[in-house]
């Protein structure tokens, strides 16, 4: 057996490690690496060698759980003692010495009946077992340290040398914002010295590009705890840069033969109960009382599109016949995972709704996949594809769901479009495809999706009238590009840095006459410019001109026209060009070809 083996993928695709598997296993074998599933074994080893060191540190300390999550891994738990940043450099030295004694990873199995007894005094420990369905239940043990876990975990403590505790946060037991306040500490961990330090580096960097601090910096949104949490406002600039991304969807929309709709915001509860979204997804929604019936603000717009195609009678020459909105949508978002707009509670998605027939969800999948590309390649993002499954809690029959599931694969196969397989990850009356997009830094991200539903349409009767007169259920693909534009727009602002093209850019250009002289010329300039579709400011403040350009330069927009009298005589300005980090003289004539060409930049 190798040194570096250290665990295995079994016949479901289950990482489990060498102990779990025996001796005479025989699955694909798990090297130590920086391979995902390597990652996954490495990190939950971690997030037990920081519990054993906080052990040894605080008084009457007692864990909840400690997962490997997106960002690395973290664990729950309480201790006597407050618990912040600058203690994390002690608690790493002491997993530090811990790695020197190199212990060895023991896994053991005991009945929960024996668990129950063993923990009886350790209420978080119970609060685990409460949540194990099974009889026997198994604990990891390492040096005088064991907790309750599934695994995997690594042979020893001698692989665990290249981590660092990012950040501590509060988190509510279970999630449940009724419950006790634990503390969490957040890791990360890699096989290698080198890895590590590049994601540090790329941490550092999403620091200085955190949407949050560049949001306020521009003035682009903000939030107001005393209005209510997770309901940005869009300032002057942030909306004119929303306004950009909107009209560019809505040209590629139209182009694509999508029809413009929109439905209300709010409807019966009756409504959410056909559709099956008040028994599914029903503690995330805003309900209310109007004259006695119960009413839902709407968390998705999927209702409102199916009222209006019912609307008229269709016909199969209608079809597929495409809807679009940009739907504003509000959800329950519990307060501890709210972001920013990266998770917000009210937000508007990018919405569409095609209705179909069966033979024409291969192609109208594949016309979705190329619009994202479009999308995609516009802002320079890659991406990949996951194709997500019925979930536990899903409403249909498990043929429909086959044939929809089936229907997304096909598509993708057919035209080599590769994809991952996200089991149990799908929405609730129907699979998906996930899009799932790598920024400048290297993050990934969850933006749209495209979904299958034969459900939707059975439930509200939908209806068209097929060649030989028959009644038939369109399918309906739900699909979404950006996923919501508080969310993309957030993303977009650290993949940018805040540099956005000129076509997206809130302002555009700054003009800057050098003294008082020069205003009307200045002012003359910003009409042009409005004309052609450029929003501009003229920096007319009573300051001096050094201090107005380092003001304009700060704002980070892609040119700063300065402006005196050999500009207003010879009809030029003198451009500082941000993105090319150049300083030239261009003709006015000339400025506006340089920008109608960016401009036109913005097209999908």
């Amino acid at each position: 057996m190798s040194e570096n083996l250290i665990g295995y993928i079994d016949n479901q695709g289950t990482i489990i490690d060498t102990q779990s598997a025996g001796e005479n296993f025989s699955g694909e074998p798990i090297e130590f690496d920086n391979s995902a599933a390597s990652l996954e074994i490495i990190r939950h080893s971690t997030a037990h060698l920081m519990a054993q060191a906080i052990t040894q540190i605080y008084t009457n300390a007692k864990f909840f759980v400690g997962p490997v999550v997106d960002e690395g891994f973290y664990y729950d738990f309480k201790v006597d003692e407050k618990i912040g940043e600058e203690d994390l450099k002690k608690i790493e030295k002491t997993m530090k010495d811990l790695i020197k004694k190199k212990y060895a990873i023991e896994k053991y199995a005991i009945s929960k009946t024996d668990a129950l007894t063993k923990f009886a005094n350790d209420e978080l420990k119970l609060a685990v077992l409460s949540r194990i369905q099974d009889e026997t239940v198994s604990i990891y043990k390492q040096g005088e340290f064991e907790d309750l876990c599934r695994g995997p975990h690594v042979p020893s403590v001698r692989f665990l040398n290249n981590f660092k505790l990012t950040r501590v946060a509060g988190a509510y037991l279970g999630g449940d914002e009724k419950a006790e306040m634990l503390t969490r500490i957040y890791g990360i961990a890699f096989a290698d010295k080198e890895s590590l330090k590049a994601h540090l580096d790329m941490i550092e960097e999403a620091k200085k590009r955190d949407h949050r601090k560049l949001g306020a910096e521009m003035e682009l949104f903000m939030f107001d705890e005393e209005s209510g949490a997770g309901l940005p406002f869009w300032m002057p600039k942030g909306a004119r840069l929303r306004h950009k991304l909107e009209t560019i969807l809505h040209k590629a929309h139209r182009k694509r033969g999508y029809q413009p709709v929109r439905g209300p915001e709010i409807l019966k509860a009756d409504m959410w109960r056909t559709s099956g979204h008040y028994a599914c997804y029903g503690e995330n929604m805003y309900l209310t009382e109007i004259d006695e019936q119960e009413y839902g603000i709407k968390p998705m717009n999927c209702i409102g599109h199916i009222q209006i195609f019912k609307q008229t009678r269709k016909s199969y020459r209608d079809l597929p016949l495409r809807y679009y909105e940009y739907g504003v949508v509000h959800r329950h978002e519990k307060s501890g995972v709210l972001h920013g707009l990266l998770r917000v509670r009210e937000f508007t998605q990018d919405d569409a709704h095609i209705f179909c027939t069966p033979n024409q969800i291969a192609s109208e999948v594949i016309k979705v996949v190329e619009f994202v590309d479009s999308v995609m390649k516009l802002f320079g993002f890659n991406y990949t594809m996951e194709v997500a499954t019925k979930p536990e809690k899903a409403i249909g029959d498990d043929v429909v769901w086959d044939l929809a599931t089936e229907g997304l694969k096909t598509a993708l196969i057919e035209n080599n479009l590769p994809f991952g397989i996200d089991e149990g990850g799908g929405a609730f009356y129907g699979p998906k495809i996930d899009i799932k997009i790598t920024d400048a830094i290297g993050r990934k991200w969850q933006c749209g999706t495209i979904q299958v539903d034969f459900n939707l349409p059975e439930r509200f009767d939908v209806e068209y009238v097929a060649d030989d007169n028959s009644r038939q259920r369109p399918v309906m693909i739900h699909r979404a590009i950006l996923g919501s534009f508080e969310r993309f727009i957030g993303i977009l602002t650290e993949h940018y840095a805040g540099e956005f093209p000129l076509f997206l850019a809130p302002t555009q250009v700054i003009i800057v006459p050098i003294s008082e002289a020069f205003h009307a010329y200045a002012n003359e300039l910003q009409a042009q410019l409005i004309d052609i579709n450029i929003d501009c400011e003229v920096s007319d403040k009573n300051e001096s001109l050094n201090k107005r350009i380092r003001n304009a330069e700060k704002q980070r927009v892609p040119y700063v026209a300065i402006v005196g009298e050999e500009e207003m005589n010879n009809r030029t300005v003198a451009l500082r060009d941000r993105r090319q980090k150049e300083q030239y003289n261009l003709s006015i004539d000339d400025f506006m070809v340089k920008l109608t060409q960016q401009l036109n930049e913005g097209k999908i």
